[in-house]
């Protein structure tokens, strides 16, 4: 008989489990950003691609873990190694990752759940695999008999390691450096990779002596329904906050992978931190720092900061305190090791709700982004029940402390139902915070600190500073605000962070103003926009052909001169009905009300006009700051070079507080044999308090003489590519350059 083998040396075992446990989260966060970076253009680069991208990788970790769960129940160590490599392998006959063919232009209503079928086709079984490994991994690793298998969660630690250099290094290292198709095929060699790993730790635990007590499932001490549910809950919060974070920032600076990783990887860290063997920070101490973060917040959120930089870093700030409270609370709450699949499989459907509350459904719900204020005030909950009790005076005095503090604030104006003025406005923030604070200090009650919360957030949206009468029309394209100023002299068309178009209604003396409406913030005559189209009109001596990429408020179209075609592509139909409405603005009803709006993603849309149609092309195409990278690429540029008559220009409008995307332009318009020319409107008068803005313009074309009077003109000046500078394409853009050039 020949000697039986010998078990695995610990040490083999050890680095093999965390070696692949660490591979497999690196390659599952790695596919995230890159694979919704190939979406983004379908969908006119909506920041909304990423919040259901993060809904459907919270669905696939589900399923993953489901399966795991499932597969863990047999007796027995070989039957789950054998399907979980049938698994790999089919999923790696998916490889490389790409969009499934097929698909078709999205519809103009439910992109989320058509955007959620194409990634399903997609990525669908290479995620299911990777998603479940942590788990599975885990529960082998249990099964080798190891002396560290009685408590293995230190390898969920390892996971979300791996998880976090992913996301740090897409956009730093990969995504600046690599196209698009090089990132698939890289990806596919460490896909196989991590199966040969998987492989090995599989054998590892058949070779291993048998562990009994983890081979099966003890059912005698099942998870109790309470304990599960608040796992689920504690889950769900900080999943949700992350959706809700994450389209805040994506929608304010650019719908990118750089800004993407950001919350995310603040989140995988908060794993990392609240799993490991030895904690970094002391879950005490963050139950003690966690209702100073809330209240911080809602201090930013009603005194918001000049800088919009450190306004977005105290977000994040707050955001990670939140998890890592919520995600301490679960890790000194895990079950042993033989409910580790449950407890897993808890976890995945908390961020799977989370994510869909936040994404799928308060986009439908809410008109606002009520989702934000909402979790925050649930985070409130994520702390122990019951816990010590402040003596009754001690509370008594605090929330008389409260009323005090909430009259004083409103007394001036209580008689007068609380005018909507600056003031008043400022006072109620004050009393809003006050009552936050006054929560903080009875945290040791978690509903009634997340009933001040949710009171003080209630507060900041009621009675938001500097506007008035607003309207919230949402859509999956954003969130559009549409407010009159405090003095009733504008109208506003705010998208995030960012006005989009204004409207006057009353002169200084608050009279009405009559025809046509005065054009304000970019679109004013003297700057960059309105001074091109006049100079290719006179230049031609003739009506033009003008296409405008983005609605806004329709601003432009109060440029059309009878007899002219003109053509506006707009990808939101939401937009398209704010700018019709002449009760909100005037613009289109008034000056151009029978102009065509194409419906869908502008490449797509112009695609289909008969080459040398236009002889202005109009990119002004923006979600709150930011300009959709696909429009401003190699590929775009050539399209719109074909679209334009002989002599015709390509005007881009490029504004923008966080990026230089001049160069970007000068160099795709290089690229396809084009000059540039840029402007900033200094030579115009801006007055902000008007609301009239300078902007950023770069026009194309292949003469200079093609620019009319504009050639050689005081403000516009040529402006040549950079030969150092990469060029942007459909398979490259470097969104981390643009950050460091501004």
């Amino acid at each position: 008989m020949a000697p039986e083998a010998a078990p695995p040396r610990p040490a083999l075992i050890l680095a093999a489990f965390t070696a692949a446990v660490f591979l497999s989260a690196l390659l599952l966060f790695a596919v995230e950003p890159m694979f919704a970076r190939m979406v983004l253009p379908i969908l006119g680069g909506s920041p909304s691609v990423w919040s259901v991208a993060m809904v459907f990788f919270q669905a696939a970790l589900l399923a993953g873990y489901a399966y795991a769960h499932l597969l863990m129940r047999a007796r027995g160590r070989a039957i789950p190694l054998a399907v979980h490599l049938v698994l790999l392998v089919a999923a790696g006959a998916a490889l490389p990752i790409a969009i499934a063919n097929g698909w078709g232009d999205p519809p103009e209503r439910f992109e989320a759940v058509w955007l959620l079928g194409l990634f399903a086709a997609s990525i669908g079984l290479p995620f299911l695999a990777l998603s479940a490994n942590t788990s599975l991994l885990q529960a082998w690793f249990v099964r080798t008999g190891h002396a560290e298998s009685h408590d293995p969660y230190f390898l969920y630690a390892a996971s979300n390691v791996g998880s976090f250099l992913a996301l740090l290094s897409y956009p730093t290292i990969v995504e600046p450096l690599l196209t698009l198709h090089a990132q698939a095929l890289i990806w596919t060699g460490g896909f196989w990779l991590l199966f040969a790993l998987i492989a090995a730790c599989g054998l590892l635990m058949l070779r291993a002596p048998p562990v009994i007590a983890s081979d099966g499932v003890d059912a005698a001490s099942a998870v109790a329904p309470r304990e599960f549910a608040f796992w689920v809950f504690l889950a769900a919060v900080p999943s949700g906050l992350l959706v809700a974070v994450t389209a805040y920032i994506s929608t304010d600076i650019a719908a990118a992978p750089l800004l993407w990783v950001i919350p995310l990887a603040l989140y995988l860290l908060t794993f990392v931190l609240a799993f490991a063997r030895r904690a970094l920070l002391s879950h005490r101490v963050m139950l003690i720092i966690q209702p100073p973060a809330i209240v911080g917040l809602i201090a930013v959120m009603a005194f918001p900061f000049d800088h919009l930089t450190t306004t977005l870093a105290a977000h994040l700030m707050a955001f990670f305190l939140i998890a890592l409270t919520c995600h301490g609370e679960l890790a000194r709450r895990r079950p042993p090791s033989r409910h580790l699949t449950t407890f897993y499989l808890a976890l995945a459907l908390g961020g799977m709700i989370g994510g869909l509350f936040a994404g799928l459904l308060a986009p439908r719900i809410f008109s606002w982004v009520a989702e934000y204020p909402i979790l925050i005030a649930l985070a409130a909950l994520c702390r122990p029940f019951p816990a010590a009790r402040l003596r009754l005076r001690w509370e008594l005095l605090i929330w008389a402390a409260v009323v005090v503090a909430a009259a004083a604030a409103v007394a001036p104006s209580a008689l007068g139902w609380l005018p909507r003025t600056d003031a008043t406005v400022t006072r109620l923030n004050e009393a809003t915070v006050a009552l936050a604070l006054a929560g903080a200090l009875v945290a040791y009650d978690p509903p009634k600190f997340a009933l001040a919360t949710a009171a003080a957030l209630a507060m900041l949206h009621l009675y938001p500073v500097g506007e008035r009468q607003a309207r919230t029309v949402r859509s999956f394209f954003g969130v559009y605000k549409i407010y009159d100023t405090v003095d009733g002299r504008f109208r506003i068309l705010q998208n995030g962070t960012t006005i989009h178009g204004a409207e006057k209604l009353e002169d200084a003396e608050h009279q009405p103003v009559g025809d046509p409406p005065e054009l304000l913030t970019y679109y004013a005559p003297g700057f960059g926009m309105a001074r091109t189209i006049a100079a290719v009109r006179e230049r031609k001596g003739g009506p033009v052909s003008v296409a405008i990429v983005g609605l806004g408020t329709g601003s432009l179209a109060c440029y059309q001169q009878p007899g002219e075609d003109w053509t506006i592509f707009e990808i939101d139909v939401r937009a398209i009905a704010i700018g019709r409405d002449s009760h909100w603005f005037d613009f289109i009803p008034r000056c151009a009300p029978n102009i065509p709006i194409a419906l869908g993603d502008a490449r797509r849309m112009m695609a289909r006009e008969p080459d040398g149609r236009f002889d202005v092309i109009i990119v002004d195409a923006f979600s709150s700051d930011t300009i959709p990278v696909h429009l401003i690429t190699r590929e775009a540029m050539a399209l719109y070079k074909a679209k334009i008559a002989p002599h015709g220009v390509v005007v881009m409008h490029v504004s923008n507080r966080y990026l230089e995307l001049s160069s970007v332009v000068a160099g795709i318009a290089a690229a396809n044999g084009l000059r540039t020319w840029v402007t900033t409107g200094e030579e115009a008068t801006s007055d902000d308090d008007n609301y009239v803005f300078s902007s950023d313009v770069v026009i194309a074309a292949e003469q200079a003489e093609d620019l009319g009077e504009l050639d050689g003109a005081t403000g516009f000046d040529p402006l040549a590519a950079n030969p150092a500078q990469r060029l942007w394409t459909d398979d490259y853009s470097n969104i981390l350059g643009a950050l460091w050039r501004k």
